[in-house]
Formats: C-alpha cells, structure tokens, sequence
C-alpha cells in the first residue's frame, strides 16, 4: 500500500502537465507513492502528454485515466482507482508548490481531514481583490447554508484514505463543489478537521479569476442541495481509523 496517492484532474492542461509532473517526480524521493492523473474531456493533447509523463521511479508510481468532463467527475474516478493510505486531491498546476504537503508534515498527528488553506492567517495566498471577494462571498454561503466552520473548501485536500474510499460515490457533484462534500461530510461526522498554510505560487498569483456570475449562481444553487445532504452524510456509520 503506498503512503501517498495524488490524484491531479486534468483539463486542458498540456501546458503545465509536463513541467508539473517533473517536479513531482523530483520531489517525491521517499517512500512510496501512487500519482493517478484523470483527464476529463480536454480539448488539446493533455491526455497525450499525461501518457508521455507517467514515468514510473523506485519512489513513485503513476496511472493515466479518463473519465466524463468535470473536476468531480476526474476526482471520483482518481479515489476509485486509489490505494494509498492517505490520498492528496490537488490541481494539475501545483498552486502551492509543495508547502500544503510540508505544512501537513509538521503536524504532530495526521488528522482525518488536512485543508491546504488559502484561508489560514499564516498563507501566503493574495488574488486580487475580485478573487478575494468571490472566495470570502463564498465562504459566508457556506456558513449560511451549511453551517461550516471551515475557513476553505477549495483548497487542497489531504484526506484518510481509507474514509475517503468508503464515502466517495455518496459525493455527486461533477464540478467544483465535489470538495465541499467531502468538507461538509467530515464536519458532521465530526472528524478532525485541520487548515495548514499555503504559499501561492508565482504563476498563480499572477492569474485572473475565471469565476462568471452563471457561476456564482450554479454553486448557490448546489449550496442548496448540499445543504439536504447533511443528514444522509450524518447517519452513515464509518468503522474505520480516521481521527475524530
């Protein structure tokens, strides 16, 4: 069983794919890990150049996948085919670098749920003011409509594996809010929950929002059917180690 699996969703990304899954391969030089890239639907050749880059080392091993058009479509599919103790849900870009993965490692214990947070007050995460607030607006829905006490949902998310594996087919949402089930999941089921800081990278800071106000109203409305899920997520009866 490796110790880690990273599962990174692939959408039109030919262009950071390559140098993305260099660094991983560099940076992973102990023990055992599973790389599971899940392309969803692309356009260009990111599923080409994902075959071209799983090049397997002592320390890392990789699985190439395709699944239907939607990051929770390519995450669901990336924690099926998962056998790690701990699962890494990530971008295909390395927003934060590795300081999400360090951060987790300078904890004491590994709890349940880790959030690479661009929330926390020692991260380094600056936007833009237009980001800033679409990321604040939603974090004040989320208390709203679901009562969370996370400070973000859609930060990275390093997680039990052996929970996660239980509960993934209950998280339906084939976008963005897939991560916010699983958040919202953990939470009453009263898991330990735990934001580390993050440092933006130079490339990411330097991006634009790409959040259209279709899009504000689409996870409003998913806000809302997250919010009936609450109950069904509570009465599931997880057996296993996670830390609560």
């Amino acid at each position: 069983m490796p110790d880690l699996t990273v599962v990174i969703p692939v959408y039109n990304s030919g262009r950071v794919l390559a140098p993305a899954l260099q660094q991983w391969r560099s940076y992973l030089k102990d023990g055992l890990t599973e790389i599971i890239v899940v392309e969803n639907g692309s356009t260009d050749a990111s599923y080409q150049t994902a075959l071209d880059n799983a090049v397997d080392t002592p320390n890392v091993h990789f699985k190439v996948l395709q699944s239907e058009k939607g990051m929770g479509n390519a995450l669901r599919c990336g924690i099926a085919a998962s056998t790690g103790r701990r699962l890494l849900l990530t971008a295909d870009d390395l927003p934060f670098g590795f300081t999400d993965l360090e951060s987790a490692h300078a904890l004491p214990d590994l709890p349940a749920l880790v959030i690479g947070s661009k929330a926390h007050p020692d991260s380094q995460a600056g936007r833009g003011a237009l980001r800033s607030l679409s990321t604040t607006g939603f974090k004040l829905a989320r208390r709203i409509v679901l009562g969370s006490r996370v400070g973000d949902s859609q930060g990275t998310i390093n997680v039990d594996g052996e929970w996660i594996r239980q509960m993934y087919e209950k998280f339906d949402d084939p976008g963005f809010l897939f991560s916010t089930q699983i958040v919202l999941a953990a939470e009453v089921q009263k898991l330990t929950i735990v934001e580390v800081p993050v440092t933006l990278t130079v490339v990411q800071s330097e991006k634009q929002t790409s959040v259209r106000p279709k899009d504000v109203l689409k996870m409003g409305l998913g806000l809302g059917r997250l919010r009936r899920q609450r109950r069904d997520f509570s009465q599931i009866s997880y057996k296993g180690t996670a830390v609560r």
